[in-house]
């Protein structure tokens, strides 16, 4: 019986935050195999001194959900429906948050946003004034 790998395909988007925030992916796609581990790269500047920093994923039309946030020096807080999979942690020395997915699925095939608090601008066609958790409670505000 043969055993066929399957492609997942991982886009990211370079996304600008205004005034002197910023958050910068890599372009270009990112391509895994089912089963392993990718880490989507993301990079920071900004002058807060606490800032907090956000993972969405976005596939097809939908929305973007919520995966995680993060803050230096503490845990921060992933979506329930991520926990066992996507992690993340700030670096404060390269000023990054990279994003690790562990046993890829096809089901990960989707762009993924990193953020930075307190806005976000860049592809207003796909990015939504509010991201709303099933009960109607903003999870997190982006503009």
């Amino acid at each position: 019986m043969k055993h066929w790998l399957r492609n997942i395909l991982i886009l990211t988007l370079w996304l600008e935050c205004k005034g002197e925030d910023r958050v910068t992916q890599p372009p270009g796609d990112v391509f895994a195999t089912e089963g392993e581990t990718v880490t989507l790269e993301c990079t920071f500047e900004t002058s807060a001194t606490s800032p907090t920093l956000f993972w969405y994923k976005q596939d097809g039309n939908n929305s973007p959900k919520f995966i995680l946030s993060r803050i230096q020096r503490d845990e921060g807080n992933t979506a329930e429906k991520f926990k066992e999979r996507f992690s993340s942690a700030v670096n404060s020395t390269s000023r990054s948050v990279p994003l690790k997915i562990q046993k890829l699925q096809l089901s990960d095939s989707a762009v993924y946003y990193c953020a930075l608090q307190p806005t976000v601008t860049g592809n207003t066609k796909t990015l939504y004034k509010n991201l709303w958790s099933k009960d109607n409670r903003i999870l997190h505000n982006i503009h």
